[in-house]
């Protein structure tokens, strides 16, 4: 290699690396410096936010859509079959809804002909499956609609509108890698960064890093993927 070209070789790597030091952008807690790249407001800015199955993931959840609210987007929730009926040691469905209807100040969509109207009223900026589950996933990716977060995301879709994924899942690196691959190459779909949580005892599973979700929407609106998608373990 000619002393030219290493120079210029050296230049760009260590332009990444000052864009992408080791120790940050691999990681969940980046939120903030996202946050100062990006200038976009989501003030009345119209978002969904789907709640699937996953219920380990609704306390973190809970805290983005909080967030959300405070940054000014007008925010509708919606509720999957499960979400809206079981109770698990994570909390009451019934209690889940009153908190999604107290931060958001509207009422969940809760079935499919509630969620139809979301297409032909072109109702959404964009759309966000926060948490989505491998079976939401798996559905998504097969054209399956039979819960009201599925028929959201169809409806949303025809308007060619981002859908943002944030992905829950034990068999991510297993049955569901295929699904995940499909819709990593479809048209407007986007995913929050994720990544292994629990490699030693848990090798399949995945998870979003739920505190990127914020910047996750940004890029999405903006028709780009945030980067990188996959990161380092919590």
């Amino acid at each position: 290699m000619c002393k030219k070209h290493a120079a210029i070789e050296i230049t760009e790597t260590y332009a990444v690396l000052m864009k992408y030091p080791p120790d940050i952008p691999l990681r969940a807690g980046n939120a903030q410096q996202h946050r100062k790249e990006s200038i976009m407001s989501l003030k009345e800015k119209q978002i969904g936010v789907a709640f699937t199955g996953s219920f380990c993931t609704y306390e973190n959840v809970f805290k983005e859509l909080q967030k959300l609210t405070e940054e000014g987007a007008i925010v509708q929730t919606i509720f999957s079959n499960a979400s809206q009926t079981l109770d698990s040691r994570f909390g009451n469905a019934e209690d889940f809804l009153q908190k999604a209807e107290e931060i958001t100040g509207r009422k969940p969509i809760l079935t499919i002909p509630q969620a139809e109207p979301i297409g032909p009223g072109s109702l959404l900026d964009i759309l966000v499956l926060f948490p989505c589950t491998g079976n939401t996933l798996a559905k998504l990716a097969n054209g399956i609609t039979d819960t009201p977060v599925l028929m959201a995301a169809k409806a949303h879709l025809r308007n060619n509108k981002p859908l943002l994924i944030s992905l829950s899942t034990n068999d991510a690196l297993g049955m569901n890698m295929k699904n995940i691959g499909l819709l990593l190459n479809a048209k407007h779909i986007y995913f929050i960064p994720f990544g292994q949580d629990n490699p030693e005892k848990k090798p399949n599973s995945m998870i979003a890093y739920t505190n990127l979700l914020i910047p996750s929407i940004e890029s999405a609106l903006m028709g780009k993927q945030l980067q990188p998608i996959i990161r380092c373990s919590k």
